[in-house]
């Protein structure tokens, strides 16, 4: 249930990516001023300069991000979104009527759009620039694996992501970790870049600066998912307040029995259970994991 998560990072990358590549193209062909260097002590460095520079890049790509993620999500999912007053079956009836009720109970005055895509894997989404436009997405997948009292637990957890507006928290955190990294990417390339010659300066520094931002990016990252992961309890919490602690804890019980029934089959290939295992990952990797493990989140949700 990751998907917010990996569509935001993703944007929020290229979107940085774009700007600085689009900046150092201007200032390298043009007399805009894109150097932070100075000729004074230290390192030579222009750091208020550089600081908001970084500060304006950092969150115009974390809120750029922000407002294409609800038409990312659709687009890289190919989600079907219901229209609850045009013709739909029973299962799609019967998602769209869980998502408003749930939502009424969470206390939103706008309904988020509701989605079905067309996948083996049992997941579910929201996402969305603001509480009266976002959107709950449910695979196929999950709606044929888990029975009705699983599937409101899920939705549940993804309704109270948009009560609690977790995406607009989520960027402002990324925010800030943009602007330490387009900061600390430019000093890094500007160093960098001073050894070797003149005449190869300017390419290097071109190239620094995006393998830099790319690598600082990554490790950033470990901040945004550690927050990730602290708001995935905080939404187990809030979807049990809507939906009942038994509907909650029965949903994530229902999804440790899927993933471990996937890795019993050992169907290493197939990528519904590669997507659940984002929820199994021990050591190292577990730092990169946008969801606690799910036994963690069972026992917190029972000790309540």
């Amino acid at each position: 249930m990751g998907k917010r998560i990996l569509f935001f990072l993703l944007t929020n990358i290229l979107v940085m990516t774009t700007i600085v590549i689009v900046w150092s193209i201007i200032t390298t062909f043009t007399d805009i001023g894109g150097s932070f260097e100075t000729g004074g002590p230290g390192l030579g460095i222009d750091f208020v300069a550089l600081g908001v520079f970084s500060l304006l890049v950092g969150f115009a790509g974390s809120f750029i991000s922000l407002a294409m993620s609800r038409w990312m999500a659709k687009k890289m999912m190919n989600v079907k979104v219901l229209d609850p007053n045009g013709s739909l079956s029973p299962q799609e009836r019967s998602v769209v009527e869980k998502v408003h009720r749930l939502s009424r109970a969470a206390g939103l005055t706008h309904m988020p759009e509701v989605g079905i895509y067309n996948s083996p894997e049992v997941n579910a989404f929201a996402t969305g620039p603001s509480k009266k436009r976002s959107l709950v997405a449910v695979s196929s997948g999950l709606l044929n694996v888990m029975d009705d009292d699983a599937v409101e637990g899920v939705i549940a957890h993804e309704v109270a992501h948009v009560a609690n507006g977790d995406m607009v928290t989520m960027t402002l955190l990324q925010g800030i970790v943009n602007t330490f990294v387009v900061f600390f990417a430019r000093i890094a390339a500007i160093l960098v870049s001073r050894l070797v010659r003149s005449e190869m300066q300017m390419i290097v520094r071109f190239a620094a600066v995006i393998i830099f931002q790319i690598l600082f990016s990554i490790l950033g990252s470990l901040v945004v998912m550690a927050f990730s992961r602290y708001r995935e309890f905080h939404a187990d919490r809030g979807g049990a307040d809507l939906a009942g602690r038994d509907k909650m804890a029965h949903a994530l019980r229902s999804l440790k029995a899927y993933v471990e029934r996937a890795n019993v089959n050992d169907r290493t290939d197939d990528s519904a259970i590669q997507t659940m295992k984002i929820n199994g990952k021990g050591g190292v990797m577990s730092l990169f994991s946008s969801h606690p493990d799910l036994d963690e989140r069972i026992k917190r949700l029972e000790q309540r």
